[in-house]
């Protein structure tokens, strides 16, 4: 990258630079004209200059061509002007120097929109170049870099560049155009107190800067320390499993307290000498007034200078101290925006970057493979020098599959990342027939080879978006009238997409004509991954919106129909509570009795009902609210006593299900405070959040025995009223219980179920799974429930589903896009031996199958060599060298490493 940012802000802007440069200089002789005409004012009109007599006139805007006169000859008169008296005058000099005045701000308003919208621009592009050298990282790099910093870098420390970049050329000659203009126009009125200007301009622009170095390298100090901590904090999120089982939780705190203290400590002696800065700085610009009056003052008494002069030079010096400070805190930021600038310009090169080309390269059609892959004598060391592997040589015939056996340190894993193009060779070379693998275009690789590691990553998005991600390709941009928004993408140096979206998807890469059959291909894969049953128990959990899925929720009503006549059936029945509108559901929460439905969305708390006035009004006509306090406070005391000793992460607390742990302390304060209270006496914040509390209690899941019969018929009773007098607003925020509708608010288990599975009974829960299932696969229902667990968030980096979900949903996604080389290493490695055997043996068998219309060759790297007889060839690996190879059958009759692996 360029190190320097006024280079590289000049590369990318210098038209728009020169454009509001020139503006800055047409803007000037009207910035001098409205620092005469308070003298003007002053002396003619106030003062009476000119008019000697009552009714005397005065010629203004009159219009001369400059420079035609001279001693002997008149200028030559372009217009003759108005003829004013004293009190026209002055209302006419006001209203030009108003007038004068809205043209400055007109402007300043231009100027600063235009040199904020540049600056918004060279930050997009910015951050975007960063982003796209990221993209091109070499991915040992990768390895050692924290996704934290990285990610703090693009997005917060290169903020303050977008706003001086467009300060970086206009704001010095604007503000400098102005301060020269207030001293040129001080001196013409007072050579003496424009000296006095002169001067203090002077030592302020010489001083300030110097007290001033020490702060940039506080600001450097600080930046580094906030890096560091932002990557600390996203190491701990990503490690907060290894954090609890290690019992490292005060470790963690112990070093973010120190961090957080040298950062404290950088801060405050940044602070105590940037208001030391500030307090000199304001000191000179107020000691110019002082001399100002008492200088200017002694001559207009002694006659040199009149009282026009003094107050135009006072009036001028006004408009003085502000672009001068604003010079010096400009050359400030400029140091500043400088060093973030060469920091992050060092974070983003690490090295030889991927070239930019192979990766933005587009074709039309993808072309297949040159045959076959020859790796000769290839050699591998990491950036210590350390060899991983030396002198490997073999090859890989069209169709063939190949497996790869030995230690995790053996060689064949960096073998497998070679061949995916992860890591450099330092020695030999891997060919394509006579093409090079690391010249092939990404656009090329990226779609006829797929790689398996151990670790998928899943973008964030759908269960589907993660399996369809192999298959994205750049679509053709629709040829339109330029909008504003492409207009600013091209301006902003950003390339011209298509928006994410189901345009990007590829299907010819699948192999099929549309979505439909796609869905089809993609569980088909999950089939033989055996993620079937995970996506088919995902689609359950899946809430749906029945206007836009009117189809399947009308199927699901089907479901719950059947489903209560099966359990009936099958005498199933007593281990579900269905939901019934004028009966208590015992198995589920006050607060679900009391509004019988479901907040659509998460954005409804429990708090937020509370405050409705209408739910208010029912709760204390009927003395609930007293009684919800009362099952609150006791839900709270118990706890409390229960658990008051114990460590935050003692196993115990899986059994405190109504309120977190680190919710404890804040209750046992609670508590203290409304000791003998009663609910009309406490403080809001306390009653709310002891009702919010009562609201979660189940009887048969809490066994506190809190509820009884009374109560429980006052919450129905009070039901009928919370739904007739519920304001509309937040009525159409609840989905509200209905045997013959379909719930928005529950997912699809509960709608078909429409009621609870009994607490208390042993296995319940999955009998009544097995008969939802049952019930599916007899409405031929069971389809549409998966391919509604494509809808399944996957969460961050697929965080929300296991490792072992993670690394089957990566072999399908390698296999979706129908790779004529599939490199899987260690990709299953999560899985028992039995599912690895059964898995990889139907992906070879589905290989072979299709072998006349789509040949794919695999290199894989076995986690478990059990299933190493169905393969073609086998290499074995030992000490960063292939030990043997050729043929499972032939190796086993020989004495060697491959007989010790495989036993």
């Amino acid at each position: 990258m360029e190190p320097n940012l006024f280079k590289y802000v000049w590369q990318h802007t210098r038209l728009q630079q020169l454009y509001v440069l020139g503006i800055v200089l047409i803007s000037m002789p009207f910035l001098f004209l409205s620092l005469d005409l308070p003298r003007q004012i002053v002396n003619g009109p106030i003062q009476g200059a000119g008019f000697s007599a009552p009714g005397d006139t005065q010629t203004l805007l009159k219009i001369t061509v400059p420079f035609s006169g001279s001693e002997q000859t008149p200028p030559v008169v372009l217009f003759e002007g108005f003829q004013f008296d004293r009190s026209a005058t002055l209302l006419v000099l006001s209203l030009i120097f108003l007038t004068l005045v809205i043209i400055n701000g007109l402007f300043k308003f231009y100027i600063n929109t235009y040199k904020g919208r540049l600056g918004e621009r060279m930050l997009r592009r910015l951050r975007y170049e960063l982003v796209d050298r990221v993209l091109r990282f070499p991915l040992p790099h990768m390895r050692k870099v924290k996704s934290a910093e990285v990610a703090s870098m693009v997005k917060d420390e290169v903020e303050p560049l977008g706003g001086f970049i467009g300060d970086a050329f206009v704001q010095p000659v604007f503000l400098a155009g102005q301060a020269l203009t207030a001293l040129a126009f001080i001196m013409i009125q007072s050579f003496w107190l424009g000296l006095i200007a002169v001067a203090i301009v002077a030592l302020q622009a010489v001083l300030i800067p110097r007290l001033r170095r020490r702060l940039l390298v506080l600001g450097k100090q600080r930046q580094l320390t906030a890096r560091a901590l932002s990557g600390r904090v996203g190491e701990i999120v990503d490690g907060m499993g290894e954090v609890r089982a290690n019992d490292a939780s005060n470790f963690e705190r112990s070093d973010i307290v120190a961090r957080l203290g040298r950062i404290f400590f950088i801060r405050y002696e940044l602070y105590q000498r940037k208001f030391f800065v500030k307090f000199i700085n304001n000191f000179l610009s107020q000691v110019t007034p002082f001399l100002f009056f008492l200088a200017g003052g002694y001559f207009a008494i002694q006659g040199t200078l009149d009282i026009g002069q003094l107050v135009a030079v006072i009036a001028a010096y006004k408009d003085l101290p502000s672009p001068i400070r604003e010079l010096i805190n400009w050359d400030q930021i400029r140091q500043d925006v400088q060093i973030k600038y060469s920091q992050v310009a060092e974070q983003f090169a690490p090295g030889p970057l991927l070239d930019a080309a192979s990766q933005t390269a587009l074709v039309a059609a993808v072309p297949a493979l040159a045959w076959p892959v020859k790796v000769e004598r290839l050699s591998i060391t990491d950036e210590t020098g350390a060899k991983l592997l030396e002198n490997a040589s073999f090859s890989i015939e069209r169709g063939e599959v190949i497996a790869a056996l030995g230690e995790l340190t053996a060689g064949a894993d960096v073998t497998a990342d070679a061949l995916a193009r992860f890591v450099p060779a330092t020695g030999g070379s891997i060919r394509l027939g006579d093409d090079n693998l690391n010249d092939m275009p990404e656009s090329v690789a990226g779609k006829r080879i797929a790689y398996v590691g151990p670790d998928s990553y899943l973008r964030s998005g759908s269960l589907m978006q993660a399996l369809t991600y192999g298959l994205v390709r750049a679509p053709a941009r629709a040829q339109g009238e330029p909008d504003l928004e492409t207009h600013e993408t091209l301006a902003s140096g950003n390339p011209l997409y298509e928006p994410p979206g189901e345009s990007w998807v590829s299907y010819d890469l699948a192999g099929v004509d549309g979505l439909p059959a796609l869905t089809r291909e993609v569980l088909d894969l999950l089939t033989m991954v055996e993620l079937e049953d995970d996506v088919f128990k995902l689609g359950l959990r899946v809430v749906i919106d029945p206007d836009k899925s009117a189809a399947i929720a009308a199927r699901m009503l089907e479901g719950r129909a059947a489903l209560r006549t099966r359990l009936t059936v099958e005498g199933l029945d007593d281990l579900v509570e269905f939901f019934d509108a004028n009966a208590y559901a015992e198995q589920a929460s006050i607060e679900r009795n009391l509004f019988f439905g479901l907040p659509r969305t998460g954005e409804l708390t429990t708090a937020a009902l509370l405050r409705d006035p209408s739910v208010e009004a029912v709760l204390n006509s009927e003395g609930l609210a007293g009684e919800l306090f009362g099952i609150g406070r006791q839900m709270a005391m118990t706890a409390s006593e229960l658990f008051r000793d114990l460590p935050p992460d003692h196993p115990f607390f899986e059994q405190l299900t109504y309120m977190e742990p680190e919710e404890l302390a804040a209750y046992d304060a609670l508590l203290s405070r409304v000791d003998g209270l009663t609910v009309s006496e406490v403080a809001s914040a306390d009653r709310e959040d002891l009702l919010t509390l009562g609201m979660r209690y189940c009887e048969p899941r809490h066994r506190l025995g809190l509820l009884n019969d009374d109560m429980r018929l006052m919450f129905v009773e009070a039901r009928a009223r919370i739904g007739a007098t519920l304001s509309d607003a937040l009525r159409q925020q609840i989905a509200f219980f209905d045997a013959d509708a379909y719930n928005a608010g529950a997912n699809l288990e509960d709608n078909i179920l429409f009621g609870r599975v009994v607490y208390g009974i042993a296995d319940a829960q999955r009998r009544i799974t097995e008969q939802i299932r049952k019930v599916l696969d007899d409405l031929a229902l069971r389809d549409v429930v998966a391919e509604a667990g494509l809808n399944y968030d996957v969460g961050p980096g697929g965080k929300r589903l296991s490792v072992s979900q993670r690394q089957r949903i990566g072999l399908a996604r390698a296999l979706l896009k129908r790779p004529e080389l599939l490199i899987v290493n260690r990709g299953l490695s999560a899985l028992s031996a039995r599912s690895q055997q059964a898995i990889v043996s139907r992906t070879i068998a589905r290989a072979k199958a299709s072998a006349e219309v789509n040949p794919m060759a695999m290199f894989w790297v076995l986690a478990s060599p059990a299933v190493v007889s169905i393969f073609d060839r086998v290499l074995v690996f030992r000490d960063g060298r292939i030990d043997e190879q050729g043929p499972p059958a032939d190796l086993a009759e020989q004495d060697g490493e491959f007989k010790r692996l495989v036993g």
